[in-house]
């Protein structure tokens, strides 16, 4: 069984962890940004058409910032690397996994205290920023599977910490998805009302492209 959890690890890590020598940019984090990889358009893909550069891409779906063995830990998938640029993600799979769109307090303070300066998400940024990159901090969308229900509060108390965080810091930008999002707008979204269609993927890089010449 060990040996199994091993190699399923190191397929994970095959298919996530794709850094060109010279990338000065590389995404991070869960599904929203690993999302239609397979058909050449994620959110990576749509920075590297839409830049000419290359792009490195370490996201995995189901990766969470706290726990998460091997590369389906977000902070893992960034190690050893030193990059001008990265643009991340994170904190939903950390959520649905340790509450369920309620009392979800405890657990947003474990990724990002009120102030956003204490939690594992300013843990792994300061870290980034002592390795000399920007970060981009992508904040989630809302979904069609969540909009209008209890789900949507918890990410609001996110969003409201990470602006704080990214405040105080001129290093660090946040990027609010829901501003090239539409909750109603189903195109944006693959099938299971979740997740980014590749027109939904492409709307996250055209939103990322223009931070990265700050």
């Amino acid at each position: 069984m060990k040996y199994c959890i091993i190699f399923v690890l190191c397929l994970l890590s095959a298919c996530g962890r794709g850094v060109p020598q010279d990338a000065r940019i590389i995404v991070a984090g869960d599904s929203v940004m690993a999302w239609n990889r397979t058909a050449g358009g994620s959110v990576a893909d749509g920075l590297r058409a839409g830049l000419g550069a290359p792009v490195g891409d370490v996201s995995l779906p189901s990766a969470r910032i706290i726990g998460g063995i091997g590369p389906l830990n977000i902070p893992a998938q960034l190690e050893g690397l030193r990059p001008e640029w990265v643009i991340l993600n994170g904190g939903a799979n950390d959520l649905s996994a340790n509450c369920n769109c309620s009392d979800c307090g405890a657990v947003l303070d474990r990724l990002i205290s009120e102030n956003g300066t204490q939690g594992a998400i300013p843990a792994l940024v300061a870290d980034l920023r002592a390795r000399g990159s920007k970060v981009i901090w992508a904040d989630y969308y809302t979904a069609p599977r969540y909009a209008g229900t209890a789900c949507e509060r918890p990410y609001q108390v996110l969003e409201d910490r990470l602006r704080r965080m990214a405040g105080s810091d001129a290093g660090v930008t946040l990027a609010d998805m829901d501003d090239v999002f539409r909750a109603d707008d189903l195109s944006l979204f693959a099938s299971d009302r979740l997740h980014p269609s590749r027109k939904g993927s492409a709307r996250i890089a055209g939103l990322i492209a223009p931070l990265l010449a700050r």
